[in-house]
């Protein structure tokens, strides 16, 4: 198993741009591509929450996997993101992934239900184990599933389940993102912060990059806090924080996930409209998300 594909970094969990018939738009996918690496992050994952996995058909999340893994040519690591309840497609869609040229798959916690860690350990034990060999990064969201996975769990999977390498903390609890570094620093398992607006602090804890969306489209101001935090000049890499944080902050007036293609399209990458029901953000909330990006420099 190759864990080196797990950088220290930025990993974006890249858009999914559709067309008028909401089917997978090709051209402005291998543009965003493009865009995203050229700003310098060091993995692409498909289908993470932004990437709306919730909205698309698994042949549809079969073709744009084949269109990336073709179009990135290796360039970056490309993660591709699981997030069914069933354990059944969750097996299904990662056997796809690797059999179609993933590095790795990320799953996230079954959301709507409440399983027991017992259930939990079974089910990520499954995944795991259907593609022995195979990379897995866990995927803790709390503020989508509902609950937490807690630190002893995330610890046994770390240490019991040997192809489980490491896991994107997306709950927003700096203590609890310090846990899963702590009690897993003796395999070298790799966290990566979730939330954009705790990159740096995340880091300063052990946390070898994040998983941002704000990378979708302000791909180099968000490398930067990772790139100079790994050069040492932690002045600059918490400056760098801190210009980004009121851009990640004003995104939460909109419907979620809107803000990400609204502002992206906002700096000019021309990625379309999110699924319906969701519609693009209007009035006085289009003009904040645009007036965070101007006030921070960023158009």
């Amino acid at each position: 198993m190759n864990q080196e594909i797990v950088k220290p970094g930025v990993i974006v969990p890249i858009l999914t741009p559709i067309d008028q018939n909401e089917l997978i738009d090709e051209k402005r996918l291998r543009e965003q591509i493009d865009f995203v690496i050229a700003g310098g992050v060091t993995g692409i994952l498909l289908f993470g929450s932004n990437g709306e996995f919730y909205m698309v058909e698994e042949s549809e999340m079969e073709r744009a996997l084949k269109i990336t893994v073709e179009h990135t040519k290796g360039r970056v690591p490309v993660f591709f993101g699981i997030g069914a309840i069933p354990t059944g497609k969750c097996i299904r869609l990662a056997k796809m992934a690797r059999s179609f040229g993933a590095d790795a798959v990320s799953v996230l916690a079954p959301m709507f239900i409440r399983p027991t860690e017992e259930e939990l350990f079974r089910h990520y034990s499954a995944i795991a184990g259907a593609v022995s060999g195979f990379p897995v990064l866990i995927y803790n969201n709390p503020g989508r599933t509902g609950y937490t996975l807690s630190a002893g769990l995330v610890e046994k999977m770390a240490h019991e389940i040997p192809n489980i390498i490491g896991i994107k903390d997306s709950s927003g609890d700096l203590t609890q993102t310090e846990e899963f570094i702590r009690r897993n620093r003796d395999i070298g398992f790799k966290v990566f912060a979730g939330k954009d607006t705790l990159i740096y602090a995340s880091m300063c804890c052990g946390a070898v990059g994040c998983v941002a969306t704000t990378a979708n489209f302000v791909p180099k101001e968000v490398c930067s806090i990772v790139s100079c935090f790994l050069e040492g000049d932690y002045k600059k890499a918490l400056e760098a924080q801190y210009r980004l944080n009121p851009v990640r902050l004003a995104m939460d007036k909109s419907s979620w996930p809107v803000s990400t293609k609204d502002m992206a399209n906002m700096v000019g990458r021309d990625v379309g409209k999110p699924y319906l029901p969701n519609l693009q953000s209007e009035g006085a909330v289009y003009d904040s998300l645009l007036s965070a990006l101007k006030k921070a420099g960023m158009i």
